[in-house]
């Protein structure tokens, strides 16, 4: 009677802390950064990212070319584990604004430019490098006109050269255009995760609240060129006359060698109904929006509907199969499996230990890893928890969740060694083995591409510092989890086979094609249920756009398991009909194989949609980057298919009547 009462007394408390807690906060926005409220004249700081460029893919500092430096020097800001494997770089700048006043100021002037900045901000401009400068935690943008269209683009080029000159010239003059919701303080508090951390508003400080936020950022450049002499007796800061963009070429700045250049900025503020929690709408408008849904509906209703006709007709076809077996006494299934062929005489071979056995366990396990890390992850996303305003932590909370998934890894892969040898020995070797094996194989990739980057001297190479981080949350958290999860499975019931294993193995017969012919064209079905998302997250990755169509990822998340699984299941059916009882690895890379369509595809992407990647150092990247993908679509697919193959075979061999 007391621990009922205790329940009772804990469930009340309960209800009385979250009352509290709800009339306390009236409200409250997630996710994203917490939202920052300024006064008039209240001093912005702008932040500056690592150059970029869809040539390349290499980035680079922004201190790396001749810019003006901000007073007290450069200050890296705070980045977490997704931005220091990106490549991000976020830096303090010289440029400071005051909310909701316009004004046009004067920077700095360079020293004559030497031979070496001159060749490489021209190697750069060549290369279409892009400043991402940052305000409030939002990229600038800027707005072009092509052809009659409108296209949006984030950050703004270094410079730029005429199409019938061989000179070059640099942006040294920026407009900026803030977009400001006023905002007047009320009974909100706002939680948030952005890089400021976790930030809240108190009741108690609703009246400070009130004044403006930062809802867009937009930037026009230029190139001016200004009397040297006559700028470098200007103070940083001071005010100057606004300035137009100047069409003609001798009213611009060209990089030469021992010019000076004079960098300006002015700022305009404009009042905006766009709100706050809407500011990243947008970032967020994908060009094609509608071809982009209709066409993943279309090949999601086709492949639906493929698939349930094919599992349709295998259920079927399996019932019919069961349903006469059973239905026959002892003597006529003696005299069926004289006269018959199929899945039905291999019975004392269907569970034999397959070729490899340890590295399918270890393969399965880092597959399960792999899974169910991209299943949450998406989840998550799809659910709005992974903001754009928070750089980086989509890639940060994938690699946190891969971590602690170990123990589940473990536990999958030492189960399964323990049902295929009938016995736990060697279970920690099993699981050093999967703690090991897609780490290992990425870390080889990354180090190889880590010495390309290096030479290149990118901000996007791996620092030593982050290996040791990567090293010690891998090893301390990984590798601990993953011994948990096989010993847990030594504890655990093995799975016990339904049928016996005769000691001499069955022939099988000789087949009139390849069996890995049918594997290839297995993945080619899996592969219809996702090229369409891949190209947009291929042209996310590469082509610099946001990708946050996560709700349409998630259905092909559920849709690509759903397939990989019916192709494994039936392509396995077919193999036993065959007597091929060899059938563990051929159930794995049957959904498996997809992988290779995957990679096929992104050397297509490269070679026909990234045209302009200029360089071999590029096309290393860009295929190193894309077979760890491959490698790691290939251990998810292809666990997903073996599993269910396995406990289909295990369930039709256990429904078969057997003496």
């Amino acid at each position: 009677m007391a621990l009922p009462l205790i329940s009772r007394k804990k469930q009340y408390a309960a209800v009385v802390y979250l009352t509290l807690l709800f009339q306390a906060c009236n409200g409250f926005y997630l996710p994203g950064s917490y939202m920052h409220t300024y006064s008039t004249g209240d001093k912005i700081y702008a932040k500056v990212n690592s150059l970029t460029s869809i040539e390349t893919e290499l980035p680079f500092s922004y201190y790396s070319l001749p810019y003006c430096k901000p007073h007290g020097g450069v200050k890296k800001s705070a980045e977490n584990l997704g931005e220091l494997l990106m490549g991000d770089q976020i830096d303090n700048s010289p440029y400071r604004f005051h909310m909701n006043l316009n004004e046009s100021v004067y920077l700095c002037t360079t020293l004559p430019l030497s031979e070496h900045e001159v060749t490489l901000l021209k190697q750069r401009t060549r290369d279409l490098y892009q400043v991402n400068m940052i305000l409030d935690n939002m990229p600038a943008i800027r707005y072009t006109d092509q052809n009659g269209v409108k296209i949006q683009w984030t950050g703004f080029p270094i410079g730029y050269s005429p199409a019938n000159s061989n000179d070059y010239y640099i942006i040294n003059h920026l407009k900026f255009r803030v977009l400001i919701h006023e905002y007047e303080g009320a009974a909100v508090e706002v939680i948030g995760t952005g890089e400021g951390g976790m930030g809240f508003i108190s009741q108690a400080d609703k009246n400070k609240t009130s004044g403006y936020e930062i809802v867009g950022f937009e930037v026009v450049p230029c190139s001016v060129k200004y009397d040297p002499e006559k700028m470098a007796k200007l103070n940083i800061y001071d005010n100057f006359t606004t300035v137009s963009c100047p069409q003609e070429l001798d009213k611009s700045q060209v990089i030469r060698e021992r010019e000076r250049v004079s960098f300006t900025y002015e700022v305009e503020f404009v009042k905006s109904n766009i709100r706050w929690p809407s500011r990243w709408d947008a970032y967020l408008k994908m060009d094609g929006a509608r071809v982009h849904w209709f066409s993943i509906l279309n090949s999601l209703v086709v492949i639906l509907f493929l698939a349930s006709i094919v599992f349709v007709i295998f259920l079927r076809t399996v019932r019919r199969d069961l349903t006469r077996y059973d239905e026959l006494d002892k003597e006529s299934q003696a005299q069926m499996n004289e006269e018959l062929s199929g899945w039905k005489l291999i019975v004392g071979d269907v569970f034999r230990e397959p070729s490899h056995s340890k590295l399918l366990c270890v393969m399965v396990a880092d597959g399960v890893q792999i899974t169910g890390m991209a299943i949450v992850s998406i989840v998550f996303a799809a659910l709005g928890f992974m903001s754009p305003a928070s750089r980086g932590m989509l890639l940060t909370g994938m690699i946190i969740l891969y971590l602690f998934l170990g123990i589940a890894a473990g536990y999958v892969g030492v189960r399964m060694w323990r049902t295929i040898k009938g016995h736990s020995d060697g279970w920690s070797s099993v699981s050093w083995s999967i703690a090991c094996f897609f780490p290992g194989i990425v870390f080889v990739i990354l180090t190889a591409l880590n010495f390309v980057l290096w030479g290149s001297r990118s901000t996007g190479a791996i620092p030593i510092s982050l290996y040791f981080i990567l090293f010690s949350l891998w090893f301390c958290i990984s590798v601990p989890l993953t011994l948990l999860g096989g010993f847990l499975a030594t504890q655990a019931e093995p799975i016990q086979y339904p049928v016996r294993t005769n000691q001499i193995p069955r022939e099988i017969p000789a087949r009139k094609y390849p069996s890995w012919l049918l594997i290839l064209g297995a993945g080619t079905l899996p592969f219809g249920t996702l090229f369409i998302e891949l190209f947009f997250i291929l042209s996310s990755i590469w082509l610099g756009r946001f990708y946050y169509v996560f709700g349409f990822l998630l259905i092909v998340l559920i849709l690509l398991i759903t397939v990989c699984a019916e192709v494994s299941v039936v392509l396995t059916y077919m193999h036993l009909c065959v007597e091929d009882w060899m059938w563990w690895w051929k159930a794995f890379y049957a959904s498996g194989s997809v992988s290779l369509y995957v990679f096929l595809y992104s050397i297509n992407y490269l070679v026909f949609e990234l045209q302009s990647l200029s360089g071999p150092v590029s096309a290393i990247l860009y295929l190193g980057y894309s077979l760890i993908i491959a490698v790691a679509i290939m251990l998810s697919t292809g666990t997903i298919g073996f599993l269910v193959s396995f406990y289909f075979v295990h369930y039709l061999f256990s429904s078969v009547k057997i003496d």
